[in-house]
């Protein structure tokens, strides 16, 4: 099925109280638009975003999500059906058209998919509400076919008992919207054009308009503040549903939260607090302890990520023990059974299988072999100032507590390092290096100070 999804996304959002446009608020570590954009994107590979409201601004951050995406301008917001118009060009008459909302950022492959196994020419999206006031009521017939859909304002008594309402999400055949769209009219109190008029249209026409029920949490829009937390409450909860529907065990799952795409192995358990970035990967029975952030990583089997730490970019690997309170960034590599303690930070580091740095180290740009102590205090002095220069330790190695490593530089194979050392020479294998001043004692030197 050839799918053109339409995205309607020129609204300005006023009550946001923003300098952004209103989809681009932010949802769960993402835009508005990007969750609607990604959802889309798994059904459709033809999208249009209609853009008006601080659109150059709007398009540069659809360019940056995905550089195919099309834009439309809706210069001036006329309605629903006028803000479609504005693609009317793009649209074929052998597409079936999709029309989402850049506000709207829950919507589910799942419930796309129902609308696409539809074998309707026109497919209406619509939930049951108990108290659907506010909202256009659907009125169908015994076939549960759509005739209209009537306005609160102007429905009667009878009408307004109807709980089944209009979402404003549908697709529909693109031979069928395009001569539809010419036909809507501005005759109302608002004077602009309504997409839900197309439904009288085409009924009137003999066209079978299908309902299909919609979960109402996916279809909840955000005009303020207030909506827009209540949709952070909501997605948390659905993320925290697919975590535990893939076995990983929540201590809390209202704190935990999940902004991007999480895969994980068996046995696993995730503390309260704790946030899930990008793209993560646990192995089995890998350990998550409180207010830990990861951020694009994967973690192998048996590992423990101790409370506070905060990982990025990085990769760790099985029964390895990190943190608490540590620092792993971007380009970090950890083999497996290594440890990385409180207060030590890695960046664009390898650590070797066994190797240990268990306490207030900074290893940026390191090579670290398998099974070497990196001491207390430890640091690898990698910025000159104007470059950055590599340190590299090798196997089995010990580095004494406090000891600068100024790159570039080379430390064998089961090499030493004494305590306190500032190294600024290449250490050969097996060799033991001491580069620090001469203790000097002064005896009785306090008492002639006073």
């Amino acid at each position: 099925m050839n799918i053109h999804t339409i995205i309607l996304a020129a609204g300005k959002g006023t009550r946001m109280n923003t300098n952004l446009p209103k989809v681009m608020q932010p949802l769960g570590g993402q835009t508005l638009i990007s969750h609607v954009i990604q959802t889309a994107k798994e059904s459709s590979e033809n999208i249009t975003v209609i853009v008006g409201h601080q659109k150059n601004i709007l398009k540069t951050h659809i360019a940056n999500i995905d550089p195919n995406i099309k834009t439309a301008d809706q210069d001036d917001q006329l309605g629903t059906a006028h803000a479609v118009k504005m693609a009317s060009h793009l649209i074929k008459d052998d597409e079936k058209i999709l029309i989402l909302y850049g506000d709207v950022p829950l919507i589910s492959s799942k419930t796309i998919e129902g609308l696409m196994n539809s074998e309707h020419e026109c497919t209406l999206l619509t939930m049951q509400l108990n108290d659907p006031t506010g909202y256009g009521r659907v009125i169908t017939n015994g076939q549960n076919l759509a005739l209209k859909i009537i306005e609160q304002k102007d429905a009667s008594d009878d009408e307004l008992k109807i709980e089944e309402v209009f979402t404003g999400i549908l697709l529909i055949d693109g031979s069928l919207l395009r001569p539809a769209l010419e036909e809507i009219k501005n005759q109302n109190s608002a004077n602009e054009y309504y997409l839900t008029d197309l439904v009288e249209i085409l009924s009137g026409k003999g066209v079978k308009i299908k309902c299909i029920h919609a979960n109402p949490a996916e279809v909840l829009g955000a005009n303020n503040k207030h909506e827009l937390h209540e949709l952070e409450l909501i997605l948390r909860k659905m993320s925290a549903k697919k975590l535990l529907e893939q076995g990983i065990t929540l201590i809390d799952k209202t704190r935990v939260d999940v902004r991007g795409k999480v895969v994980a192995g068996k046995d696993c358990s995730i503390d309260v607090n704790v946030i899930l970035e990008g793209d993560v990967t646990l192995g089995n029975n890998v350990t998550i302890k409180s207010n830990v952030v990861l951020q694009d990583v994967l973690i192998g089997d048996n590992s423990i990520i101790e409370s506070f730490s905060h990982l990025s970019s990085a990769s760790v690997g099985s029964n390895c023990n990190i943190g608490p309170y540590a620092r792993i960034r971007e380009g970090t590599e950890i083999g497996d059974n290594a440890k990385i303690g409180n207060f030590v930070e890695t960046k664009k580091t390898k650590l070797g299988d066994g190797a240990k740095a268990n306490h207030l180290a900074y290893l940026g740009d390191a090579n670290i072999g398998d099974k070497t102590n990196v001491g207390a205090g430890t640091i690898t002095c990698n910025y000159d100032g104007i470059n950055k220069h590599k340190t590299s330790i090798g196997e089995d190695s010990f580095i004494g507590t406090n000891s600068s490593l100024v790159a570039p530089v080379n430390i064998g194979k089961g090499a030493y390092v004494g305590a306190g050392s500032v190294i600024t020479k290449d250490v050969p294998d097996n060799a033991l290096a001491v580069g620090r001043g001469k203790q000097v004692i002064k005896e009785d030197w306090a008492k002639n100070k006073k």
